[in-house]
């Protein structure tokens, strides 16, 4: 078993397009309606946005490879980039996925870490995330990792309002 985290680049487009519309789906399909699903993968997920985020030298996406296959991947995100403005000693989580027949392998902890080796990188001391209120193993992830709610915000799915909690911790 070889795990391999490496940062995506613009020729990583077609697959960060296809893992991110793939891991969304797979995760939330059952929570959601059809038409609210498609709704929201065809405004978050399209090439064009994909590209933005890409592009944009306050975010940062990393693949993570489980023997050699795209298993997952993560987007962080500083400063301007993130998504509610928490301040400067803040790091964004914004996405953290792993394709379903690769859970269960540790990667999402993998991912975790990463993200917190590059808050350390950018001297940020705290860690933030949005993970949907209804999303319980996720939460309970979180929960074991050291990260604690300390909010909550809006998410649209298509036209449906949810809530987000919002989970962070401090680093030392």
């Amino acid at each position: 078993m070889t795990i391999k985290i490496t940062k995506c680049s613009r020729e990583d487009l077609q697959t960060l397009l296809k893992i991110s519309i793939d891991t969304f789906h797979d995760t939330f399909k059952d929570q959601n309606t059809p038409e609210n699903m498609q709704a929201y993968l065809a405004k978050a997920f399209h090439s064009e946005q994909l590209e933005r985020e890409l592009a944009n030298p306050s975010s940062d996406i990393y693949f993570v490879y489980f023997n050699d296959e795209v298993a997952g991947y993560l987007k962080v995100n500083v400063n301007d980039a993130q998504s509610e403005k928490m301040g400067e000693e803040f790091l964004e989580i914004e996405r953290i996925y792993i394709r379903n027949q690769f859970q269960n392998h540790g990667l999402g902890k993998h991912l975790l870490n990463k993200a917190i080796e590059i808050a350390m990188h950018k001297n940020k001391s705290k860690v933030w995330l949005g993970v949907w209120e209804k999303n319980r193993k996720a939460i309970a992830f979180y929960n074991k990792m050291g990260f604690i709610q300390t909010g909550a915000h809006t998410f649209y799915m298509g036209d449906e309002e949810q809530t987000d909690f919002i989970m962070s911790k401090t680093l030392v």
